[in-house]
């Protein structure tokens, strides 16, 4: 007897898409590897068209009883992981597995995942703030100028990237001390400037009106750029 085309064959049976965040974060949501392996059936069942397959139909594709499926069954559905949906159609009650609640937990990791991220990623710029104002000054921070310096991020809500540069202009004004960097972050507050772009506008139009209302003879030093400031920006 001829076999049939073994590819054509595959390809007929279908495929079964789940997402790679089901594979990523199961573990986190304390799904084991068989309650796992159930979600899967379930979602292959219902891909097939069977939209609330019962425990015998997925008991007899797996090496576990239909017992063990129902009180799995019931396990996910306590945690948030199943729900059944109903739904009239016709004057006829149907209900269905619903996976969505899963699908929603496992989008949740992902936020959490990215605020995490972005969570760590602030504390590290933070963190680098305090070092440079150290560097700057060439010394440790007093507990004070610590607390200072929280106080911006903290209450004030400036970001450490609008700290440094408001370093970067106490540094090229020559003026480097937290009651002129704090000067600045009030102005900038006060004109509501955050961004980088907003930062170089407002700070070459100020420096071109200190050099227009300086008294004759009087030149304007030039001061050395930091490139530790500049490469950071």
């Amino acid at each position: 007897m001829q076999q049939p085309n073994r590819l054509q064959t595959w390809i007929e049976q279908g495929n079964v898409h789940i997402s790679q965040l089901f594979f990523q974060f199961y573990k986190e949501l304390k799904i084991t590897d068989e309650e796992a392996m159930l979600l899967m059936h379930i979602h292959a069942f219902q891909q097939q068209g069977n939209q609330f397959p019962t425990p015998d139909e997925i008991g007899a594709r797996m090496m576990t009883s239909q017992l063990n499926v129902t009180t799995m069954l019931q396990k996910l559905m306590q945690q948030g992981y199943l729900a059944i949906d109903q739904e009239t159609i016709e004057e006829v009650l149907t209900e269905r597995i619903s996976l969505q609640p899963l699908w929603d937990r496992l989008l949740d990791c992902v936020y959490k995942e990215q605020d995490q991220a972005k969570e760590n990623s602030q504390k590290e710029m933070e963190g680098e703030i305090f070092q440079l104002f150290e560097q700057e000054f060439g010394r440790f921070l007093s507990p004070m100028e610590i607390e200072t310096i929280s106080m911006w991020m903290d209450q004030d809500g400036h970001t450490p990237a609008i700290i440094r540069m408001a370093l970067k202009e106490a540094v090229i004004s020559q003026k480097i001390s937290l009651r002129y960097v704090d000067r600045i972050l009030f102005e900038w507050k006060k004109k509501n400037i955050k961004t980088k772009t907003e930062v170089s506008k407002h700070a070459t139009s100020f420096r071109e009106k200190n050099i227009r209302i300086q008294p004759a003879g009087n030149s304007a030093k030039k001061v050395q750029f930091y490139n530790w400031l500049e490469d950071r920006n």
